[in-house]
């Protein structure tokens, strides 16, 4: 298989289709997770945290061995159907989970599948393109896996009326196991030929160290950034704990999931135009700036109040600059590897970013019990706006 001239290949429609079930699984199990441990077995936002992140830490931990075992390999889809079917499979049985422990056991070990498939499936996605459309390509992709990550939380709000929290949970297998299918059966591996100078055998270290300059500055901007980008479900708990002395707990919920619903639908819907600006004005100034957004954002959500149009307008901002960091992150890392490393490359970026998550996660969660909510959110908001000067600075 070679690479297309257009941005839509094969293999990028199919990824997006894979990652549009997959999100759609495991989307669904995050928008009732929260409330699953805060409500029905009654832990905290600081468990919640913590689950997050340990989880987010597993999933870093196998990245860039995963990325780099693809690039000796010459193949990508061995760690990507594994990474699949973990995932696919253990989501589900959270369902049958009495504690947090299991809880956390079975998300990690969904979340290892994550990391597993998170490089070679990247690396793959920038190999089925010419350059100049990668924005394009992560685009498209970025706005199918959160097209997935929209309808998972909408079938969550439907299905909580009429079904329990394990319930749903069980319902997550079938789009689970159809991204399985898909990424098996349909993805197509490109045949790649490697550079004489490419480090052979089991040198990880002198691969990492043979990664480019450029890029090991961008991944410095991206760090610091990382250490503020916590897990979007606590911008849903910090939005039903504001509404919950109004409406009750129950109703309060309900709208959460239905705000988290609509930060995921935002991002799907500017993924696409966003790569598209990438590619026509640079990939850069476009990420910069939606590293300031996520600063604006986390300020605006520290001092929030119970006003349906501002809480919506903080979610509407939440789904753009997760858009941008997503999107944009994955193109401008393209640009910036060469392909015999770049399942090692995205792997790195991934770890960077994992570890990012653990640690703010983490942390936003520990300051909002030990704390208070506002200082976790003002937390988040100056990391933020030190990683979009650091990107400027180091990649000028």
């Amino acid at each position: 298989m070679t690479k297309k001239t257009s941005w839509l290949s094969g293999n990028v429609f199919y990824m997006g289709l894979v990652s549009l079930l997959g999100d759609a699984s495991h989307e669904m199990a995050t928008a009732i997770l929260p409330f699953f441990l805060t409500i029905e077995l009654g832990y905290s936002a600081a468990v919640l945290g913590l689950i997050e992140g340990f989880s987010d830490g597993a999933s870093s931990f196998v990245k860039p061995f995963s990325g780099y075992i693809s690039d000796q390999m010459g193949r990508r889809k061995p760690p990507m159907n594994l990474g699949y079917g973990l995932t696919g499979l253990l989501v589900p049985v959270i369902g049958f989970a009495s504690n947090w422990v299991q809880i956390a056991g079975l998300r990690m070990g969904a979340w290892v599948g994550r990391g597993a498939r998170a490089g070679p499936r990247d690396a793959l996605l920038a190999d089925s393109v010419t350059s100049e459309f990668h924005g394009r390509a992560f685009g498209f992709h970025r706005a199918m896996d959160t097209i997935g990550a929209t309808i998972g939380p909408a079938l969550a709000l439907v299905l909580v009326t009429i079904l329990g929290y394990r319930e749903i949970f069980f319902l997550t297998a079938l789009p689970g196991i159809a991204a399985i299918f898909i990424v098996v059966f349909l993805v197509k591996d490109i045949k790649r030929k490697q550079s004489n100078d490419s480090p052979k055998g089991p040198g990880f270290v002198l691969t990492i160290r043979s990664l480019p300059r450029t890029f090991k500055l961008f991944i410095a901007g991206v760090g610091m950034f990382g250490i503020a980008n916590f897990a979007n479900t606590l911008f849903a708990l910090r939005a039903e704990q504001v509404l919950a002395p109004g409406m009750g707990a129950t109703k309060a919920a309900l709208l959460a999931i239905a705000l988290y619903t609509l930060l995921n639908l935002v991002y799907a819907i500017t993924c696409f135009p966003i790569g598209a600006l990438g590619d026509k004005i640079g990939k850069r100034m476009v990420l910069v700036a939606g590293y300031f957004l996520s600063a604006v954002t986390c300020l605006a959500t520290a001092y929030l109040s119970s006003d349906l149009v501002y809480i919506s307008l903080i979610f509407v901002a939440a789904g753009i600059f997760s858009a941008v960091t997503e999107t944009i992150e994955g193109a401008f890392a393209a640009d910036l590897l060469p392909q015999d490393v770049r399942g090692t490359g995205y792997g790195v970026l991934q770890t960077i970013n994992g570890i990012g998550d653990f640690v703010s996660s983490a942390v936003v969660g520990v300051l909002w019990v030990a704390v208070s909510p506002l200082v976790a959110f003002q937390y988040a908001a100056v990391l933020s706006a030190l990683g979009a000067l650091v990107l400027f600075r180091v990649t000028k």
